[in-house]
């Protein structure tokens, strides 16, 4: 009789765990599919590089998504720098805060981010490899910049049946997660030898209304860097080093890396060649601009927004249903061409998602 009851123990041992994961694998597969945002918005009020019309950005789109896309309250992330009660968009929360959005997602969930603030392009470090030739990058409310290898690791973190969008109305925002394929656009076509850079208009009149530039140049970073660190021997050349001194652990993982190179070359030892794996193309990037232009923030009769943003929300007003990537973006390009803005939107996805809807 023991040997009787030791041997059902024995295959009830064997079976419960069998039918707990039947169970959970049919919870995790009949789970419903989540909507997340994280919406990042930056004025940076009383500094060089002031803005007006990003957290009116982020606004909107709070409520386009919540109004149309069917997004809850509580999945949506807000990060914004007029507003002190609010989680600020310094460096460190904005990476969080996209670590978060990836880690917590599970197959199927949508993603979406909106980024309104300044964007940078800086020269690639020595022996770096880039297809638009420079590194792009968002700028958080205290200077500690994410570049655009770090939002394509962000974006590779995700499970790989949920879609991610990118939407970023910042200046150089073509190519701002590293080699996703260009649909639209020509970011990736790489300066001729000889050829220069176009000059970057800072701000311009269009009849009553006043346009300044989300770019923000290396001296005027530089200026806002040293009012935020305290700092006042900040060079183009020792950048890198003043955000590794002001950040440590919490700067960019490629200002990290740079360090750490830099000490074991000062040590004496050899490094060899770091081959890493292409990443796929993963995640869908909707782009303000080229690399080489600038996204508007507007600023007329009293409102303020920005010209990229604007043409989002005209062109899904004036849609009924879905849209898709591609339509999105041909009709924002052609209504600020209409408008008379220069910047030219740019899509950058693998070839299933061109035409595949936008967001939902």
């Amino acid at each position: 009789a023991q040997q009787k009851e030791a041997h059902t123990c024995s295959k009830i041992t064997q079976i419960i765990p069998k039918m707990i994961r039947r169970f959970t694998t049919q919870i995790f597969k009949s789970s419903p599919m989540v909507k997340k945002a994280v919406l990042i918005g930056i004025n940076y009020t009383g500094t060089e590089g002031e803005l007006r019309g990003c957290v009116n950005d982020v606004k909107r789109m709070h409520k386009c998504l919540v109004e149309r896309f069917g997004f809850s309250e509580e999945n949506i992330t807000q990060l914004i720098d007029t507003d002190k009660s609010k989680t600020q968009p310094t460096g460190k929360n904005i990476r969080q805060a996209l670590s978060e959005l990836v880690g917590s997602a599970n197959s199927g969930d949508v993603l979406f981010v909106h980024y309104s603030g300044h964007g940078v392009r800086l020269p690639l470090e020595t022996g770096k490899e880039d297809n638009t030739g420079f590194d792009e990058c968002i700028v958080p409310c205290d200077m500690n910049n994410i570049i655009d290898d770090e939002i394509r690791e962000i974006v590779d973190k995700a499970p790989n049946d949920c879609s991610i969008t990118i939407v970023s109305d910042s200046c150089h925002s073509g190519g701002l997660v590293d080699a996703a394929k260009e649909q639209i656009g020509d970011s990736t076509k790489k300066l001729e030898k000889g050829e220069e850079s176009k000059e970057i208009e800072q701000e311009y009149w269009r009849d009553n209304v006043h346009v300044v530039n989300r770019s923000l140049p290396l001296h005027s970073m530089i200026n806002m860097l040293k009012q935020e660190t305290g700092k006042d021997d900040i060079e183009v050349g020792n950048i890198r080093t003043t955000l590794y001194d002001v950040f440590g652990e919490d700067a960019s993982p490629n200002v990290k890396k740079f360090m750490d190179i830099q000490e074991t070359e000062g040590q004496g030892e050899i490094l060899g060649d770091i081959v890493t794996e292409k990443p796929k193309d993963k995640g869908i990037l909707i782009s303000g601009c080229q690399t080489d232009q600038t996204s508007g923030d507007v600023r007329t009769k009293g409102q303020a927004y920005g010209a990229f943003s604007d043409a989002i929300q005209t062109i899904l007003a004036e849609r009924e249903g879905k849209i898709t990537n591609k339509e999105l973006v041909l009709g924002v390009r052609e209504f600020l061409e209409y408008e008379c803005y220069p910047q030219k939107p740019g899509l950058y996805c693998s070839d299933s998602n061109v035409d595949a809807p936008f967001i939902c």
